[in-house]
């Protein structure tokens, strides 16, 4: 099993921005898929999904569920970026269990709500609400995951902060772990992403009428959801 430290997230994104230098790809430009990546790096899809995850926190790339990943800036000019920011190398995401992202999670993503309602712009909305829609019509577990993700980050990217969006990557690379996954799919069934993609609908409706106190319950409610989910699986 590849350990996924903050190091070796950081050493895939290197090799990411390399590999789109080579390409001759400038800023705009869509990146190779992850499988693609993840085949060419002999790693697994999880790790580059982590590596993506940090350089967008850093504005390096921007992602797009069903569209692609795109450059945000030339790929030499990013890795002199990533290459001057040491800050998550103390991390050791390995030592991260689901329960403590959980905790995270219900700790941040809640609060965070009250600042989504106030700065999200219309395009934010039409982001979260595509997403939501991706998680109503994806067909398997993969799909509904990559929706699920995509959604979440929708709403921290509507607060517009950005050390709300630095923290969050974290979050985000953490809750993408082997462990995770494995108790995620034990459990996984049509009906489980059915009652998330409701849960994430009442999320959307909420922002979408700039009600902070029912956006910040049904995050709460959904991610309450999740934590007791994950604690049941964790037993099989």
């Amino acid at each position: 099993m590849q350990t996924m430290t903050a190091s070796r997230i950081r050493q895939v994104a290197q090799s990411v921005l390399r590999d789109a230098a080579e390409q001759g790809l400038g800023a705009g430009s869509r990146l190779r898929t992850e499988r693609a990546l993840a085949d060419e790096l002999s790693i697994t899809r999880a790790m580059v999904r982590s590596a993506m995850a940090l350089l967008e926190s850093d504005g390096l790339v921007s992602r797009e569920v069903g569209r692609g990943t795109y450059l945000r800036c030339e790929p030499l000019t990013a890795l002199v970026s990533l290459d001057g920011d040491e800050s998550t190398l103390h991390v050791t995401l390995s030592d991260i269990g689901p329960a403590d992202v959980m905790a995270a999670r219900q700790s941040f993503e809640p609060m965070a709500m009250y600042l989504a309602v106030v700065e999200a712009t219309e395009s934010d909305l039409e982001e979260a609400e595509r997403c939501v829609e991706g998680c109503r019509d994806a067909a398997s577990y993969e799909d509904f995951e990559n929706w699920d993700i995509a959604f979440h980050r929708s709403l921290i990217e509507a607060t517009h902060n950005p050390l709300l969006l630095h923290m969050y990557a974290l979050i985000e690379a953490a809750r993408q772990g082997d462990m995770w996954g494995d108790m995620k799919r034990r459990g996984d069934s049509p009906e489980r992403r059915h009652r998330s993609y409701v849960q994430h609908a009442a999320i959307y409706e909420a922002l979408r009428i700039r009600d902070g106190r029912a956006a910040r319950e049904a995050m709460s409610a959904h991610l309450d959801f999740v934590a007791a989910f994950l604690r049941e699986n964790a037993r099989r």
